[in-house]
C-alpha cells in the first residue's frame, strides 16, 4: 500500500518536470533567432549546462541528504527569469537558468527513486513530463506573452514541491534489482550509458518529413512523452529485460519506415522512449546509495548522444535509417547482455 502511495510523488514531480521545461522551452524560444550565433550557440550552452552538471549535483545531493536541491532548483529558476526581465546579459540567465533546471531534475530522480521501492513507474511518470513540457514552452515561445508571467507556473511549482518532500523515503535504494550481478558492473555502468547515448542521438536522427504543422509536432512530443512512462510501468508488470529487448526491436521497422506516414512513425517513437526509466533503473541497481549519480549518469549520456547533432547533420535517409538499424540492434544486445531475467 505504501508503494502505491508513494507513486504520487511521481505524479507530483510529472507536473514539476512539465513546468521546468515549459520555461526553459519558452526561454530558448523567445531568444532563439536574434542572431544567427545564438540560433547555435544558446541551445548548445543549454544542453551542456543542463545536462552535464546533473552528475556533480546529483553526487552532492546524495552526499547530503537534506540539503533541498529542488529549492535550490525554483529560486535559481526565478533569478534567471528576473535578469532576462531586466535585460541584462542574455548568458547571465542562461547559465542560471540551467543550473536551476538541473538541480530540479535531480531533486525529482532522488524523491521518485528514493519512494518507489524498487519500481520504474514513479521515476517514468516523473521524466515523461519533460516532453509535455518541451512542446508546450515551444508554443508558448512563438507568442507575445510577456516573460514575467512565467512566476505564476514557477511559483506553482512550490506546493507540489513541499507535497512531495512529505512523503516517506529510502535511505538506500536496495530493492532495485535488474542487472545481472554476474557481468561487470562496472562495464554494465558504460554500456547504459551507451545505451542512453544512442537514444539521444536516435531522437535527433528519426525520419519525420510528416512532422510540419504544430499539431503534427504536438502529437509527436506527446507519444514520446507517453512512451517514457510506459517503459516504467510495463517494465514493473511484464519485466524489465523483456520490455527493454521487445520495445527497442520493434521500434526499428516503424522509425525506418515511417517517415512519410505519421501513425507509423509515432508507433516507432513510443516504442523507442520506453527504454528511458530501464537504463536509469539499471544504473540505480549498480549504485543503490547514489541514485542522484545514477540519474546524472543519464543525462550525461544524454548530452553525448546529441552533441554530433550540433556539427553533423545527415541528408540521405538511406544512411540515417542504415545507423537506426545498426546501433538499436547493439542497444538491444546489450540489454539482453545486462539486464537478469525474470526470477
Amino acid at each position: 500500500m505504501l508503494r502505491q502511495k508513494n507513486i504520487m510523488v511521481g505524479c507530483l514531480y510529472f507536473y514539476i518536470h512539465f513546468i521546468i521545461e515549459m520555461v526553459c522551452f519558452y526561454y530558448l524560444g523567445k531568444h532563439l533567432g536574434s542572431t544567427s550565433l545564438l540560433l547555435w550557440v544558446v541551445p548548445f550552452i543549454y544542453d551542456a549546462l543542463a545536462f552535464v552538471p546533473q552528475s556533480l549535483i546529483g553526487f552532492i545531493s546524495d552526499k547530503y541528504p537534506n540539503l533541498k536541491i529542488g529549492l535550490i532548483g525554483i529560486i535559481l529558476t526565478i533569478i534567471a527569469i528576473l535578469l532576462d526581465i531586466f535585460n541584462l546579459n542574455i548568458f547571465y540567465s542562461l547559465i542560471i537558468l540551467c543550473i536551476g533546471n538541473a538541480c530540479i531534475h535531480v531533486s525529482g530522480a532522488e524523491a521518485t527513486l528514493r519512494s518507489s521501492g524498487g519500481k520504474l513507474s514513479h521515476s517514468a511518470i516523473f521524466v515523461a513530463g519533460g516532453s509535455f513540457g518541451v512542446i508546450t514552452g515551444k508554443l508558448l515561445g512563438m507568442t507575445n506573452i510577456p516573460t514575467y508571467y512565467l512566476f505564476i507556473p514557477i511559483l506553482s511549482m512550490m506546493p507540489f514541491y513541499l507535497l512531495a518532500e512529505t512523503y516517506p523515503k529510502d535511505d538506500i535504494c536496495e530493492n532495485f534489482n535488474y542487472v545481472n550481478k554476474k557481468r561487470n558492473p562496472k562495464l554494465i555502468i558504460i554500456l547504459m550509458v551507451i545505451v542512453v547515448m544512442i537514444r539521444g542521438y536516435i531522437g535527433y536522427g528519426i525520419p519525420t518529413s510528416w512532422n510540419k504543422s504544430i499539431l503534427e509536432n504536438i502529437i509527436f512530443y506527446v507519444t514520446m512523452g507517453c512512451g517514457k512512462a510506459l517503459g516504467g510501468i510495463l517494465s514493473d508488470q511484464f519485466g524489465i529485460k523483456k520490455v527493454a529487448i521487445y520495445s527497442i526491436l520493434l521500434s526499428i521497422p516503424f522509425l525506418c519506415f515511417g517517415d512519410n506516414i505519421m501513425i507509423i512513425s509515432i508507433i516507432g517513437v513510443m516504442l523507442f522512449s520506453m527504454t528511458m526509466a530501464i537504463t536509469l533503473g539499471s544504473l540505480v541497481s549498480l549504485l543503490p546509495r547514489k541514485p542522484g549519480l545514477a540519474f546524472g549518469l543519464t543525462t550525461i549520456g544524454l548530452f553525448l548522444g546529441t552533441l554530433p547533432t550540433f556539427f553533423i547533420k545527415i541528408i540521405d535517409i538511406r544512411i540515417n535509417i542504415f545507423l537506426i538499424v545498426i546501433i538499436s540492434l547493439m542497444c538491444a544486445l546489450i540489454m539482453n547482455y545486462s539486464l537478469r531475467g525474470e526470477p
